[in-house]
């Protein structure tokens, strides 16, 4: 049907991993492909990562996953601003939808892994939705 890119910050890997394990068993369950998987080193990465991905022509959207965790000072709002900010952005001007699984910020590390399969789920979701709506999917 679609072919996914996979953006994921592996600072968390663990729960990156299981994170990207539940978007390709969602991707299987409805015919999705993955076009490519990106490992970058946190979030400022990422919408790097994505930009090139999305312009690729084998790409129809994107899931971007990943953590950013509550720390002690406020570098994990200003990162998740910036990070969301342009993702919406892109995904505006490159006329591709991107399913957001991040978590945080300001999230605990007590928090962390009861959401961390939920997260990745409901931004495949998200993606899936903008991808095969009738009403909103992109025309070809």
């Amino acid at each position: 049907m679609a072919r996914i890119a996979i953006v994921v910050g592996k600072f968390h890997e663990g729960q990156a991993k299981r994170m990207v394990a539940e978007v390709k068993k969602f991707c299987a369950k409805h015919s999705h492909s993955i076009a490519s998987i990106v490992w970058v080193p946190g979030s400022m990465e990422k919408p790097l990562a994505l930009k090139r991905l999305l312009e690729r022509p084998d790409v129809d959207g994107a899931v971007v996953l990943g953590i950013i965790e509550r720390g002690e000072t406020a570098h994990g709002i200003v990162m998740a601003n910036a990070v969301i900010s342009n993702i919406i952005r892109m995904q505006i001007e490159l006329d591709k939808p991107i399913g957001v699984g991040i978590l945080g910020p300001e999230i605990f590390p007590s928090q962390i892994e009861p959401r961390v399969t939920a997260y990745a789920r409901h931004a495949v979701e998200a993606l899936h939705h903008m991808l095969v709506e009738p009403k909103i999917r992109r025309k070809k």
